[in-house]
């Protein structure tokens, strides 16, 4: 589906929250302390997809030898204050990680409709074209440069603080957090 780009559209397409899309969650934790819980409209209407790949990995429905597969106990392993914080990488924890719902392999790009507009908006972490699995990142600020590379699906709708808090762990080499910052709970609303 192509559609031109405009403010207007793009209340049209993601705002106000639609009720026929998901809404999921993270209960987050810094060094074993709660922080708060993310909830994450995810734009099913526009990229069904990409966010029931997301989706089926907050819930624990994708499974793997009988074996849940997903973000809970996951961490985020980059962090870089004004720009985004990424997680997802429950393969291997580092970045380098792929999985997804589709025979446990990266799937292509299923649309660039929407923007990095500012902060709060879920987008797919990749290595490239058609490259989508398991990792993503929370914008922390308007990241235009990303538009066209990156598949944004979702948006935070309630938890920026909890974002924030996570965006301010400090960093060490690679801009990974030096405390560990972990979802341990995740799930469907």
């Amino acid at each position: 589906m192509k559609v031109e780009w405009s403010i207007a559209n793009f209340k049209k397409m993601v705002g106000p929250n639609r009720p026929d899309n998901p809404i999921v969650f993270f209960d987050v934790q810094i060094n074993g302390q709660d922080i708060g819980r993310i909830k994450f409209e995810l734009f099913a209407h526009l990229l069904p997809r990409t966010a029931e790949n997301f989706r089926q990995f907050c819930t624990g429905e994708s499974k793997k030898d009988g074996v849940p597969q997903g973000y809970k106990r996951s961490t985020f392993h980059r962090v870089i204050k004004d720009f985004m914080i990424q997680g997802g990488d429950f393969v291997k924890g580092d970045g380098t990680g792929v999985y997804s719902i589709y025979n446990g392999l990266a799937f292509d790009d299923e649309g660039f409709q929407l923007k990095h507009e500012g902060p709060g908006f879920l987008s797919m972490a990749n290595s490239g074209p058609n490259t989508n699995g398991c990792q993503f990142f929370i914008t922390c600020a308007k990241c235009d440069f990303l538009d066209q590379k990156h598949v944004v699906f979702g948006k935070v709708v309630d938890g920026m603080l909890a974002v924030r808090k996570i965006e301010n762990v400090p960093t060490g080499p690679n801009n990974r957090p030096k405390l560990t910052v972990e979802v341990v709970q995740c799930g469907e609303l």
